[in-house]
């Protein structure tokens, strides 16, 4: 299937990023956006005392960083890349060329945006009202392609809000059970509707 963020691939250099490399920070203005081919990004909160919360971590293929580019307001997060990475940036000289070339990017970009709300919207409502297990079953299963996850137990526990050791216990259960199945960072899952049935019906998005 091909992406609809192929222009950028076609219009805009790539910039290599080193792992752990930081690509922009919370609170700074936002003049551009990024595209990531290649690698691992994970974006993230910062409290002022230095603690963390991870919102989400990217795989090839995401977009990140547009919605303070498009709004005009500080960054509310920061990103750093978690490998090697190949991440492309986009200005809003770049944007536009973008869309001389193709109109219909706008519209892409709409429905973007409003599934990440849809997906923030998910996050604040599993950790306001979900219990440990309810919550990574959530997780597992909105992240989840062709019944595969790509993140470790700790990109895991900080999407969850759930301490590290919760994850492993509750997967180690659940893969005792047959669910799913721990590798290499990732977890397969074996019986998705068995973890569906443990989250309640109105916290799907």
């Amino acid at each position: 299937m091909e992406t609809p963020w192929r222009i950028f691939e076609e219009t805009q250099p790539v910039k290599l990023y080193a792992k752990n490399q930081m690509i922009y920070l919370q609170e700074e203005t936002a003049i551009r956006f990024y595209y990531l081919k290649k690698g691992r990004v994970k974006i993230f909160l910062s409290s002022p005392d230095g603690l963390e919360k991870t919102l989400a971590v990217l795989q090839p293929g995401s977009l990140f960083g547009e919605a303070s580019f498009f709004d005009g307001k500080p960054r509310v997060s920061s990103a750093k890349t978690l490998e090697k990475s190949e991440i492309l940036s986009i200005d809003r000289t770049g944007l536009e060329h973008c869309f001389r070339q193709d109109p219909q990017l706008a519209f892409h970009l709409l429905r973007h945006l409003s599934g990440t709300i849809r997906m923030l919207s998910a996050q604040v409502d599993s950790m306001a009202f979900l219990q440990a297990d309810a919550r990574l079953a959530q997780l597992l299963l909105s992240l989840a392609e062709d019944n595969r996850v790509p993140l470790t137990h700790e990109e895991l526990a900080g999407l969850a809000a759930v301490s590290r050791i919760t994850v492993s216990r509750i997967l180690s259960r659940w893969a005792r059970q047959g669910w799913i199945a721990t590798g290499y960072r990732e977890v397969l899952l074996y019986h998705p509707q068995a973890l569906a049935r443990i989250v309640p019906h109105q916290t799907l998005y």
